[in-house]
């Protein structure tokens, strides 16, 4: 919060700056109560129940202390949008309670916009980056903060990796924000939107999001680093190291890049051929923007895409039950379990017709495990489950079907923008207190890719 502050302070926002002075006094009451708890404890063991508990307690109390300055400043109604609002960022879903946001405080729109960038790689990889090596614990936590059926270790201590990701990710963020500056945006402007944009979050300190600038060169900047964002960052180092050939065989990322290129391609066919923009490249340029913003999770907006014609809005709409890379900043259910469950069913097409046949399913040049095929059905099953359990939690809130299915599935695949009512001109202001605290809870199981948060309501979990 230091950044923030100092911002407090240079734009004399008084009120932003005690919201600030009162959450450090907050956090260090509670560090200093944890300390004398547990000063003398000499077990630094870590077991996997220990992993998750440590995981999901410190997203959960992160942004429970993150939220205080918007409510202590004023800037938020009650506690209940505050915390939805930093899960949100946190979780990097992008989701708002705010019908006008350019009339906050800047300090406080900063902040917010800092645990979007904050959450993309992970508060814990970035825990695990800055303490000493953890050995087996450390990459037990990363583990279970990760996202996508692989997590690649890039060297042999989990240290070294977390640093890594977190120096590439820094790396891509200044070059982004060079990018912005040279397209006319203010540093406040380019830092922020950034920030977002590389956490494939969605938070952006204007109202009408990226589509206020009206430049097709900021369209396609913040467009590259969102494809960048949804893309799994072990690649960048594979890159760097010289792998390059390797990169390319990645079969999650052709894919990836496949769906995304041919459905931009159909979207502005769609566009130009309706005439809802003028021209193809016109049309490319806006649904390109789109569709990278859902297949990545990030909801940023350039157009209210509601108006669209149908079959853009469609493909927008299956975009969301696909997600970035495993690996990446993105959410959703990510793109290699889509393939995978794709050529699972083509598998078994064929094991039906040659029963005494066998074979494989294949991902790029790897062949996929049994015990990987079962992890990635069984996690498809339980997202879509969760998916619709809270759409039936929302529904009592008296909201349409549509903004129902769409506010939980939005939540849970950390997308931050839907249909309806929470589309891209709308915003969950208008959801009881209540509903944002279900809201904040699929976030937070979305982000942790379900089983991390799901651990703990097991009985088994708290046996000795």
């Amino acid at each position: 919060m230091g950044i923030p502050t100092c911002l407090a302070l240079y734009y004399g926002e008084t009120t932003a700056l005690h919201g600030f002075l009162v959450t450090y006094g907050a956090v260090f009451l509670f560090s200093a109560a944890i300390f004398l708890i547990t000063r003398n404890n000499t077990n630094t063991h870590l077991n996997a129940r220990d992993g998750y508990l440590f995981v999901s307690s410190t997203w959960i109390i992160a942004t429970a202390f993150s939220a205080i300055p918007l409510v202590v400043s004023g800037s938020y109604v009650d506690y209940s949008s505050a915390y939805f609002e930093i899960m949100s960022g946190f979780t990097t879903t992008g989701a708002t309670v705010l019908p006008e946001i350019e009339s906050l405080p800047k300090s406080i729109l900063f902040w917010r916009s800092e645990t979007n960038w904050l959450g993309g790689m992970g508060i814990v990889v970035l825990f695990v980056a800055l303490l000493p090596a953890l050995g087996v614990s450390g990459t037990m936590l990363v583990g279970a903060e990760s996202v996508g059926p692989t997590k690649d270790k890039l060297t042999p201590k989990i240290k070294t990796t977390a640093s890594i990701l977190w120096t590439i990710y820094v790396l891509f963020s200044l070059l982004e924000t060079i990018l912005l500056k040279f397209g006319g945006l203010s540093l406040y402007e380019a830092v922020t939107v950034t920030f977002s944009t590389m956490a494939a979050a969605g938070f952006c300190v204007k109202n009408a999001s990226i589509g206020t600038f009206q430049s097709a060169y900021v369209d396609i900047v913040v467009t590259v680093f969102m494809m960048i964002a949804g893309a799994n960052f072990a690649l960048y180092y594979k890159a760097i190291s010289g792998h390059l050939r390797s990169v390319w065989k990645d079969g999650e990322l052709r894919a990836y890049l496949g769906i995304w290129g041919i459905i931009s391609i159909i979207s502005a066919i769609s566009l130009s051929y309706n005439g809802t923009y003028d021209g193809f490249w016109q049309s490319l340029r806006f649904s390109a923007f789109q569709n990278a913003s859902i297949i990545t999770t990030t909801g940023f907006a350039t157009a209210n895409y509601i108006n669209w014609p149908s079959l853009p809005q469609m493909l927008l709409f299956l975009l969301v039950f696909v997600g970035g890379c495993a690996g990446s900043a993105g959410g959703g259910i990510k793109v290699i379990r889509v393939v995978t469950l794709m050529k699972m069913a083509f598998v078994n097409i064929k094991q039906r017709i040659h029963p005494n046949g066998i074979f494989h399913v294949r991902v790029g040049q790897n062949s996929v495990k049994n015990e990987i095929l079962l992890s990635i059905s069984t996690f498809f099953g339980v997202y879509i489950a969760t998916g619709l359990i809270g759409a039936v939690l929302i529904s009592f809130s008296g909201a349409d079907i549509l903004t129902c299915f769409s506010s939980s599935f939005l939540c849970l695949g950390n997308i931050g923008i839907g249909f309806s009512e929470v589309g891209p001109t709308g915003n969950f202001a208008f959801y009881p207190s209540w509903i944002k605290w279900v809201c904040s809870f699929l976030m937070l199981a979305g982000r942790l890719e379900l089983f991390t948060v799901y651990s703990l309501f097991s009985k088994v979990f708290w046996k000795r």
